[in-house]
């Protein structure tokens, strides 16, 4: 199957796509410091680079965007029909990375959240990753 739009329109559509302060991790952000959670913004010197995160209380947030990271069973985790032999290797490695990074951070004594796009409206997701994060 081929794409309707043209090869610049489509470059220019994706290169208008964010990968950080999106609005779902600006609402996740804004929920955390009402309830007096502080934090830092994508630390670069942690694997993966967490949207969100604190040293002290060793907590890293991820915001992750359904398409993206192909979140299980969500109707925007769907594979572009064109140009699959880009799109299926690329969201694979997407997947991957995310995990080891992952278990990386846990393998260093961080707790790590992950939220997804689709989630974010959830009221009680975010009171759930708020209760982890403090521990009440």
């Amino acid at each position: 199957m081929t794409d309707h739009l043209s090869t610049s329109k489509r470059s220019w559509n994706m290169s208008k796509i964010r990968s950080e302060n999106t609005a779902p991790e600006l609402a996740v952000r804004k929920w955390l410091h009402n309830n007096g959670i502080r934090y830092r913004l994508h630390v670069r010197n942690l694997p993966g680079k967490p949207d969100i995160c604190n040293k002290k209380k060793r907590f890293a947030v991820f915001v992750n965007g359904c398409f993206w990271h192909q979140h299980q069973g969500c109707k925007r985790a769907n594979i572009p029909k064109s140009n699959q032999e880009y799109w299926i290797p690329k969201l694979n490695r997407n997947i991957k990375r995310q995990r080891e990074n992952l278990n990386l951070l846990e393998g260093t004594g961080y707790k790590t959240f992950v939220i997804w796009e689709c989630e974010v409206k959830n009221q009680l997701k975010i009171n759930n990753l708020i209760t982890n994060i403090t521990g009440f």
